[in-house]
């Protein structure tokens, strides 16, 4: 027993060394002081550490982010690029690093966890038909920079939403759940990139998603692809054959037991005060639009993901998908009147 207790403390001491030597190696050469915030990122409250930001991940799966920010900083991926990695590696193998018990070779190098899918091993579940060796696929590193270098060939992967890019490098069958972990990427690679919130941050001051809102933006980017149908949608689903803006919107909040109107003036009217400034925008706010500035003016309404990206069912003829860029868009930046927030405690 004692020597189990000594092996475990030597284990996590081990895994926090990695951290530490993960953040000395991408911010090393800077001054030690707060970065700004960039695009594509969520900043991380000061003073917090990295492994205790995304719940469910410990130090031994911080560390594994790490490197793979470390690698893509090191290859001059942009952060963005480091946001689609992380939430791949989460999705795939939650950040462990997986041997396979049908690859006996893999067992031989360092692991965290074993698995028996085909022959897929790693940080993100490669197999050998088109990735490599197992010794490359097992090492987090070498694993991390296959992935990168598969997604800097995919043209416009830059503007894409995650779930499309993470898709066309990994072939999932199971592409859109990596939504759910956009969120929690982001602000891991935030943090481990040095990007603390405060005045003038790019990415706005967002704390950690909360899990209530995590879960509303689960249950509303699952249900991309749906075709925009007017007045479609309601608690349990998509009506008359899809869903209208609001009408996402009234199902997305079911999910937590908020009541949202089913009509854009009245989402509007219902969860004041309206939160008018871009850089004060949290995941899970209602960003509204109105034609002429004025609230009699508000004609449509999506579900602000971070980063400028709105999930929403735009119009007749298209579906339920991700607008990645509203405050570059002309259309969506001059009709912004403001957002609100469901979970507002003044709210009516």
């Amino acid at each position: 027993m004692r020597s189990l207790v000594v092996a475990g403390a030597l284990a996590t001491g081990m895994a926090l060394f990695l951290i530490i030597l993960v953040l000395v190696v991408i911010g090393g050469s800077g001054s030690g002081r707060p970065t700004p915030g960039v695009p594509g990122v969520v900043c991380a409250p000061p003073g917090i550490d990295a492994s205790e930001l995304v719940e469910g991940f410990g130090p031994e799966q911080v560390s594994n982010a790490g490197l793979i920010v470390a690698t893509g900083a090191e290859m001059g991926v942009p952060s963005r690029g480091m946001v689609i990695a992380v939430a791949t590696a989460m999705q795939e193998s939650v950040l462990k690093n997986y041997a396979n018990s049908t690859v006996p070779e893999s067992l031989q190098h360092p692991h965290e966890a074993v698995g028996s899918d085909h022959d897929s091993v790693g940080l993100f579940q490669q197999r050998e038909a088109g990735w490599g060796d197992v010794a490359t696929r097992m090492d987090p590193r070498q694993s991390a920079r296959l992935f990168y270098d598969a997604l800097l060939e995919v043209p416009g992967w830059e503007t894409m939403p995650l779930t499309r890019a993470a898709q066309l490098v990994q072939v999932s069958a199971f592409p859109d759940a990596y939504a759910k972990w956009e969120q929690p990427a982001a602000t891991l690679v935030g943090a481990l990139e040095g990007v603390i919130c405060g005045p003038g941050t790019g990415g706005g001051n967002l704390p950690p998603a909360d899990p209530q809102i995590q879960r509303v933006i689960d249950r509303a980017m699952a249900q991309q692809g749906q075709p925009y149908v007017w007045a479609g949608g309601d608690a349990n689903g998509p009506t008359l054959g899809g869903f209208d803006c609001s009408g996402l919107m009234v199902y997305a909040f079911a999910g937590i037991g908020v009541g949202v109107p089913h009509q854009t003036q009245a989402i509007w009217a219902a969860f004041q005060p309206a939160i008018t400034d871009p850089a004060a925008l949290a995941p899970g706010d209602m960003v509204l639009f109105s034609s002429n500035g004025q609230a009699g003016g508000i004609h449509h309404v999506g579900l602000y993901l971070g980063n400028g990206q709105m999930l929403h069912a735009p119009q007749t003829g298209d579906v339920v998908k991700v607008e990645p860029d509203i405050w570059s868009n002309p259309y969506y930046s001059a009709g912004f009147i403001g957002a609100v927030r469901a979970t507002n405690p003044t709210a009516a």
